[in-house]
């Protein structure tokens, strides 16, 4: 063997080392990319299931409003039917 062929099989070997180190670091980086995202994904369903309650919360809060300006409109109208019969009377 040769000096030029012992450094070649060096050479060959220390860059098979090197393609194993590299696999290994892409396999650790695609990993942690997938970490991420499930953890973004998680935090991407909190926020979601929070704003679909905050939002039920808001259309509970509507119907009670909308009832609400239903008593007060019915209250009203007594009211006005009150006074315009009180009016009548008044006059007659």
């Amino acid at each position: 063997m040769t000096a030029d062929a012992g450094h070649g099989s060096r050479l060959e070997s220390a860059a098979k080392r090197l393609d194993r180190a590299v696999a290994v670091l892409e396999q650790r980086l695609a990993s942690r990319v997938a970490e991420a995202g499930a953890a973004a994904g998680g935090l991407i369903d909190q926020e979601r299931a929070q704003l679909a309650a905050e939002l039920d919360a808001a259309r509970a809060r509507e119907r009670q409003l909308e009832e609400a300006g239903i008593q007060a409109s019915a209250a009203l109208s007594r009211a006005i039917a009150e006074i315009r019969s009180a009016l009548e009377t008044a006059e007659a």
